[in-house]
């Protein structure tokens, strides 16, 4: 048989299962289980939460790695690459690579039908099973307890946050959602909560299954200073400099993610700390694309995210006009509403793909309009580039804040571009 090419392969996994997403472990860890896969030669941090995941893999990777650590970090989506999802030592995996990894995959499962992010998970495994590692840094697609990733026992779990998203897989409330996101903890095993007040469901798991949990702002402290700030915990602290990431929520995601390397077995070399933190960046996370006119890129796309975005414009405060686009499933109402005060203008973009999750130009007029924009301040185009477009040739100065959607972000990504001067 040929040898199928990487967008090949990606094409030919859309069609190996019926459903986009089919929440459960018993057909994924039977695979691995055929591929030897259920327990990697090194200490396994999975990372779960509504936001934050993938900058605390992040966080966690350089840290690991300026201490002359071998990673390997799995994450999704991606923006423009489906590499961009495993890197190993820091670098995405090659073309061939993963190519390898499907080809033993697909001998493998036989008739077990396989979704996309199923196949993706399974090739980081296989992948890093080969790499050498110190350590496997994985983040949950989705909700934790039912993700392909969960089919390994996490030596350490990570719940940056809970907050509502993907409600129709994992609940419509925090303590719904916590329940699920609470699947990846282990017994006698550490698991990291990055938030003040995480849902009693989390706390409750954690406590019915001998999980000991170390807690943002109890276990471990934040202290702000002007010029820097201090990571804390009985006995030891660490004076880091701030990150390169820009939004509020970062210093939470570095702080979760050095509780966890300061939970693990691995030795972090005492220069490395501050090192991974003003090293680590994140594509897409109040990312600076241009300087003339100013564009930042953001995928903030649920209530807390938006939070964060609207943080960030209140202490950056500049004529800005949007370029956005969301899906249907998304409070979309919320978030115009919650930036609008921060907003001249909304250039909207329809978004063709994914078709069952995106909105015509009518959806998008009746949105804006239960929302209470008023129509002077807002024009729909036929899709997300001829927004961007637009926007640029109005700005007259103005910064242009293109979020909503990782899609959204994707399609601005793959404009040719006169000046990307990167996060």
């Amino acid at each position: 048989m040929k040898t199928r090419t990487l967008d090949q392969w990606l094409e030919y996994q859309l069609g190996t299962h019926p459903q986009a997403i089919a929440m459960g472990l018993e057909r994924v860890r039977a695979v691995a289980e055929r591929l030897n896969l259920l327990l990697l030669p090194c200490p396994v941090i999975t990372v779960a939460g509504t936001n934050g995941k993938g900058s605390t893999v992040a966080y966690i990777e350089a840290i690991a790695r300026a201490s002359g650590h071998r990673t390997g970090a799995f994450t999704s989506p991606h923006l423009l690459r489906y590499n961009e999802r495993i890197r190993i030592d820091g670098t995405e995996v090659s073309d061939a690579e993963l190519v390898s990894a499907f080809e033993a995959i697909e001998a493998a499962r036989a008739d077990i039908a396989l979704t996309y992010f199923e196949f993706g998970a399974l090739a980081a495994l296989v992948l890093f099973a080969r790499a050498g590692l110190d350590l496997a840094i994985l983040e949950v697609g989705l909700g934790g307890r039912l993700d392909a990733v969960n089919i390994l026992d996490a030596d350490i779990a990570v719940i940056t946050t809970v907050d509502l998203d993907h409600q129709a897989y994992l609940g419509n409330d925090r303590e719904s959602i916590g329940f699920e996101k609470a699947g990846i903890m282990r017994p006698g095993r550490p698991c990291i909560l990055g938030e003040k007040d995480p849902p009693s469901s989390v706390l409750r798991h954690a406590y019915e299954n001998g999980v000991y949990c170390v807690r943002a702002y109890s276990d471990y402290l934040i202290d702000r200073f002007d010029t820097h700030w201090v990571w804390r915990e009985p006995g030891f602290s660490l004076e880091l400099p701030y990150p390169q990431l820009q939004a509020p929520a970062q210093i939470q995601n570095a702080a979760c993610a050095i509780a966890a390397l300061r939970a693990s077995s691995l030795t972090i070399a005492e220069t490395a700390w501050a090192q991974g933190v003003a090293s680590a960046t994140v594509t897409g996370r109040l990312q600076r694309w241009r300087t003339d006119p100013e564009v930042i890129l953001d995928v903030a796309h649920n209530p807390q995210s938006v939070a964060q975005l609207e943080t960030w414009l209140q202490m950056h405060p500049k004529p800005t006009v949007a370029v956005f686009s969301a899906l249907k499933d998304k409070d979309i109402a919320g978030m115009l509403v919650r930036l609008a005060p921060y907003i001249g203008f909304w250039h909207v973009g329809v978004m063709a793909e994914p078709a069952d999750r995106a909105l015509s130009v009518q959806d998008w007029q009746e949105r804006l309009s239960a929302a209470g924009l008023p129509g002077a301040d807002f024009r729909i185009h036929a899709d997300v580039a001829a927004a961007y477009a637009a926007a640029l040739a109005e700005s007259n100065g103005q910064r242009i804040l293109v979020f909503g959607s990782f899609h959204t972000l994707e399609a601005v990504m793959r404009l040719p571009q006169p000046e990307a001067v990167g996060v």
